[in-house]
């Protein structure tokens, strides 16, 4: 996939610290830096995320990778792996997320995150009243808000990329243990 707008120029300061954090620029900012309010929110909104602490840090970074592997965005996808190591969190796991389905590594808890992540982000949204209560049941009400309120913030993300024509920079080829492929769905032929 190619870039549908060119990168902008980003703020010396901006881009040195994107460095330090993450050794390279990221191309989402690049590209929305166009209209800096827009990314200037999206930047904010972000860090206030990472501020949130009642849901397990693990089971959202479990969540974000669904919904990135669903949505199709490799840039999510694979920054989120890279994150995952950099919070160290189990490694073997978040690999698998992209066939959670097919693989053994996942708790029941893991699963059922995994399961609403994937139902929040189906267009419609599939998620029932059994699957909210379930895991409202084994969080809380503040954990299950937090996880809600940020599997929507990544979907928002995730769908930013894709239009935008963003796709992965290579982050997790730093991660050890290699990002698992999503299996191929098939597609059914007309007759």
């Amino acid at each position: 996939m190619a870039l549908r707008v060119p990168k902008a120029e980003l703020p010396t300061e901006l881009s040195e610290n994107m460095i330090k954090q993450l050794g390279a620029v990221a191309e989402p900012v690049e590209v929305v830096w166009h209209s800096p309010k827009v990314a200037t929110s999206n930047l904010e909104f972000s860090a206030k995320l990472a501020e949130w602490h009642e849901a397990d840090a693990s089971l959202k970074s479990f969540a974000h990778m669904a919904v990135a592997a669903q949505v199709g965005c490799s840039w999510c996808l694979d920054v989120g792996y890279f994150q995952a190591q950099n919070q160290n969190l189990d490694l073997a796991k978040a690999s698998q997320v992209p066939r959670w389905r097919e693989s053994e590594a996942f708790t029941p808890l893991e699963r059922d995150v995994l399961e609403y992540a994937e139902a929040m982000t189906h267009t419609p949204p599939t998620v029932t009243d059994e699957m909210y209560a379930s895991l409202l049941d084994r969080l809380g009400p503040a954990a299950m808000v937090e996880l809600t309120a940020y599997v929507a913030f990544v979907n928002m993300a995730t769908r930013n990329n894709n239009a935008n024509g963003i796709s992965s920079q290579g982050f997790s080829d730093a991660c050890e243990i290699p990002l698992a492929t999503r299996p191929e769905t098939r597609v059914a032929s007309s007759a």
